[in-house]
């Protein structure tokens, strides 16, 4: 199968890593076969034709990479939207015997495909205004309830407040935090939004609690959650799915932001052989309409990475796409106050940094916490070391000396 040419103003271009004991090209086309319009034997139903307009292209295929050029005719983007175009570039290929892993590592949309699309409604500027960060371009800092399960509406709501008073911009339900008896999700809502409003009449700060609506009713969710006065609204978006988001987005998505998670991202991007890139799912979720989104550590935190991933996926959220506003990527596992000019140094100031543990873990309390979190951010942007600025700052210099004994 010989390579050929291919507009990129009417192909989707997708990039693979192959690997096989076949040579790259034969490979490369065998996804051709799996993918487009030909199968495992000749069939006297194609034409030629056929072939050539629906057919993906093979434009590169060298070392263990294979780049395939998908005609837009074969995506049917108003009604099949992301589940059709993954079932084409990302769908049965993974399961061919003379493949022993593939993995989709890229993929690039024609200007026609984004425009279908509306994007983040709020995006990063958008959620910039609305914190009042818009002028500093500081780093945002948040946290996530901790026990991530367990604790009644009152305390969550506690919690939240001593975060927000310490200086959180953002506090965010767990991932696996919906609807569970020991803390219903309208009574949690409606304390944390009451805590919320504490923050703003005592300090006059605007702070955004992302309440998880992860459910199979989520449009409904959604609804009751704006109801009783949500500013913004979380999905786990691997687990409820891209047409989840799409609809949550299109339906709610002027109307506050919307946090997405990636619970359950490993299983798909993890394998270095085998399944899709984080960077692909982070282009998906801003065409969806995603307004922020955890995009990995840059190899500081707990979590397995790979540096050079993380900051493509962030990348993939914040560089020119078509019309669509960048979205705001967000830092979260493992980390705390000592970890911020690292962070800071390889992933950039337009980032959301999320601690858990490193905020409700000092020995002071969560708003000491939320406080160091803060101070190591304040630090940085005075372009202090943090031994320095904690000799002037308590709460910064308890938390450093308490993760350095631990």
């Amino acid at each position: 199968m010989a390579m050929k040419n291919a507009d990129p103003d009417n192909h989707v271009i997708a990039t693979y890593k192959v690997k096989s004991k076949l040579p790259i090209l034969k490979a490369a086309g065998r996804i051709v076969e799996e993918q487009g319009t030909g199968t495992w034997i000749k069939v006297g139903t194609t034409t030629s034709r056929i072939d050539e307009l629906y057919s993906p292209k093979i434009l590169k295929a060298r070392g263990r990479i294979a780049v395939l050029a998908f005609p837009m005719d074969d995506f049917s983007i108003k009604r099949g939207g992301i589940p059709q175009v993954l079932s084409i570039i990302a769908g049965n290929l993974f399961g061919l015997e003379q493949l022993e892993g593939v993995r989709l590592e890229d993929v690039t949309f024609p200007k026609e495909f984004v425009k279908e699309f509306e994007g983040p409604r709020f995006g990063m500027e958008g959620v910039r205004k609305f914190v009042g960060t818009d002028k500093t371009l500081r780093p945002h800092v948040g946290t996530i309830v901790k026990p991530k399960i367990g604790l009644p509406p009152s305390k969550t709501a506690s919690v939240a407040f001593e975060a927000f008073i310490g200086g959180c911009d953002l506090v965010k339900d767990d991932e696996t935090l919906v609807d569970q008896n020991f803390c219903p999700l309208e009574e949690r809502l409606t304390k944390v939004m009451d805590a919320v409003d504490r923050v703003k009449s005592q300090t006059g700060r605007r702070v955004l609690y992302a309440v998880n609506i992860s459910s199979e009713d989520i449009l409904d969710t959604a609804q009751t959650a704006l109801d009783l006065g949500a500013n913004m609204l979380m999905i786990d978006v691997v687990t409820c799915g891209f047409s989840a988001l799409h609809e949550l987005s299109t339906e709610f998505g002027n109307k506050v932001p919307i946090h997405v998670h990636r619970t359950m991202h490993g299983a798909i991007t993890r394998n270095p052989d085998l399944g899709i890139s984080m960077e692909v799912l982070a282009k998906l979720v801003r065409l969806c309409g995603g307004d922020q989104l955890h995009v990995g550590t840059f190899g500081v935190g707990k979590m397995h990475c790979v540096p050079k991933e993380d900051a493509d996926s962030a990348e993939a959220i914040t560089e020119r796409m078509g019309n669509l506003k960048p979205a705001f990527p967000v830092c979260s596992g493992g980390l705390y106050a000592g970890d911020i000019p690292e962070l800071i140094k390889r992933a950039g100031k337009n980032i959301v940094i999320q601690a858990g543990g490193g905020v409700h873990g000092h020995p002071n309390g969560t708003r000491a916490g939320a406080m160091s979190l803060r101070q190591a951010v304040d630090a940085v942007m005075a372009k202090k070391s943090l031994t320095e600025w904690a000799k002037t700052h308590e709460e910064l210099r308890v938390m450093l000396e308490h993760v350095k004994h631990k």
